[in-house]
């Protein structure tokens, strides 16, 4: 009986290990059913693909209203220009702009910003607004 115990408590242990270790936690709903993201945040994967399809548009921020979300210098833009606040990462003017707490919610024109911006971006910003 001891050993046939034991195989029950050993495959019982196992299955709670397995269980654990297939649990990933992707998204979790906070205040203003804003999903906080709890993956890193990639700039270049991430973030950058958003403001391509989304900002960096002709007439908009590619280089005719700051700041210029084009690839080549969306980073240095956001980063320099004082829209990021790493300290307070909701105050961040490029926070605030994308949930329409400054004026119009960005990219003008889109419903309940594509993509989950806000999240990715307040992620981004929380974990440091790293250029990786």
């Amino acid at each position: 009986m001891s050993n046939k115990v034991a195989a029950i408590v050993l495959i019982l242990i196992m299955v709670y290990v397995l269980g654990i270790a297939g649990c990933t936690k992707n998204d979790t709903v906070v205040i203003d059913n804003t999903p906080a993201i709890t993956r890193t945040v990639s700039f270049s994967k991430d973030i950058q693909p958003i403001l391509t399809k989304s900002c960096a548009v002709s007439g908009c921020h590619s280089g005719s209203v700051a700041p210029n979300l084009s690839e080549a210098t969306s980073f240095n833009a956001l980063t320099n220009g004082n829209f990021i606040n790493t300290s307070v990462p909701k105050t961040s003017d490029v926070y605030l702009w994308l949930t329409g707490k400054k004026a119009i919610a960005m990219p003008a024109g889109a419903a309940n910003n594509p993509s989950n911006i806000n999240a990715l971006m307040l992620a981004w910003i929380t974990q440091g607004a790293k250029n990786n």
